[in-house]
């Protein structure tokens, strides 16, 4: 068993259990799927503000709570135990605009002379963690919610907000993949 969890799964498998996920929340109580909302959750839990947006029961969304510490729980076990020495497999185009753009390291998920510490006191660090990480919250709070919740929970209900936040989902990724990224990158 542990070598199945081990080795890189397909694409479409990951697919199906995600799929698989909606109508088991929708059958278990009608529960919506998304992780930006457990931040409001957490919040409202550990902030016990008069704000009217963290103002309300947030312990009907408590299994939210344990979903996300299920979600870390998960990623650290994978990491710690389940990984493997074989590199992250990249695509040979994207390694090569990547060190076209200035990235030295195109190893990792994450290239470290962008992410990581030492890098967050440059301006490319700044912006790509700081200000990136404002925006992306910023916008899902704007948007009513994240990615997950849209594009999967949203889109498999029919609701045409979740519709119309999935295409500017992608709409701004290719604007900042083909735009913006390599000019942020030659800082």
């Amino acid at each position: 068993m542990i070598e199945l969890l081990s080795q890189p799964w397909p694409w479409w498998a990951a697919g199906i259990i995600i799929g698989l996920t909606v109508p088991t929340l929708l059958i278990l109580g009608n529960k919506l799927f998304g992780i930006s909302s457990s931040m409001r959750h957490l919040c409202a839990m550990c902030v016990p503000a008069k704000i009217p947006f963290f103002n309300y029961d947030w312990k009907k969304e408590i299994w939210n709570i344990f979903f996300i510490i299920g979600v870390l729980l998960g990623g650290f076990i994978a990491s710690e135990f389940l990984s493997t020495d074989a590199p992250i497999q990249i695509a040979e185009n994207t390694k090569t605009q990547l060190r076209d753009a200035g990235v030295v390291d195109v190893t990792n998920l994450l290239p470290e002379d962008i992410f990581s510490w030492s890098s967050l006191l440059s301006l490319r660090g700044f912006i790509f963690i700081v200000l990136g990480g404002f925006m992306v919250g910023f916008g899902t709070r704007w948007a009513g919610g994240c990615t997950s919740g849209h594009a999967i929970m949203g889109l498999s209900s029919l609701q045409w907000p979740s519709l119309v936040a999935t295409i500017m989902f992608m709409v701004g990724g290719f604007i900042m993949t083909w735009l913006i990224l390599p000019s942020l990158i030659a800082l």
